[in-house]
């Protein structure tokens, strides 16, 4: 069973953040971790103690801890999957695709998958395009909104990895409810156009953005479409935004 102040299941679109969203940088007063310490901590009886020693993790980069990381992705406390979560996605490595992978499919709770899908985003790996596109279709507002921005990770894995990614986010971004979800698959699209050749795939995702700065409800959603499109520098869109400036409709 788990204890009360384990993390509940994320089971609300409004719960979007998770508990190891706002960590901030390591102070630079304070003296890092010592990696060795929290290695050893990783294998800690004391369930406080492996998630200390995974959050650690999240600011020390050490292929040392990957393996152990990758043992706590099944761990029974939510917490200290999380953590191993994230600290993966800071010590991203091949070999933490596939159980990341299978931890996505079968985890109950909201924060870790959510996590999950943050570190599978950082890893850049062609193994990850399907989940976070299942991710993206099917899961919570929550895994959603870090699905969108770790497919537009792929842009820098390769060609036909990065343009199996386009369908699915114009689609997220014209269809999905939350348009805090939209407006990430609005930043993935920018960031795959800047590295597609001037074809088909790349005019839909152009024409995707376009459509969500004229026709999206939310200010927030047409500002980061318009600034994707900016990015991009695709004159044709460039022309339609000087239009609608012009006219005063931005």
């Amino acid at each position: 069973m788990y204890d009360d102040e384990d993390l509940s299941v994320l089971d609300a679109d409004e719960s979007l953040e998770s508990p190891l969203d706002k960590l901030g940088p390591v102070d630079e007063e304070t003296a890092r971790p010592d990696p060795d310490l929290m290695l050893a901590l990783l294998h800690s009886p004391d369930k406080s103690q492996r998630m200390l020693a995974a959050r650690a993790f999240c600011e020390l980069q050490d292929a040392r801890a990957v393996s152990p990381l990758i043992g706590l992705l099944t761990d029974a406390c939510p917490l200290v999957r999380v953590s191993a979560a994230y600290a993966l996605g800071r010590n991203p490595d091949a070999s933490a695709v596939d159980p990341l992978i299978d931890q996505l499919k079968r985890d109950w709770n909201g924060y870790v998958r959510k996590g999950v899908v943050w570190a599978l985003g950082n890893c850049r790996d062609r193994r990850s395009l399907h989940p976070l596109l299942n991710a993206l279709k099917t899961d919570i507002a929550a895994v959603r909104l870090w699905a969108a921005s770790s497919l537009g990770q792929m842009a820098e894995v390769d060609y036909e990895t990065a343009v199996g990614a386009v369908p699915a986010l114009i689609q997220a971004l014209l269809k999905d409810p939350m348009p805090v979800v939209r407006s990430n698959c609005a930043w993935s699209l920018g960031q795959i156009c800047r590295e597609l050749p001037s074809n088909a795939i790349y005019a839909g995702a152009i024409d995707g953005l376009i459509e969500a700065l004229v026709e999206d409800e939310d200010v927030g959603v047409q500002e980061d479409a318009k600034a994707s499109l900016l990015k991009v520098g695709d004159a044709r869109a460039l022309q339609i935004i000087e239009e609608l400036e012009q006219e005063g409709f931005l």
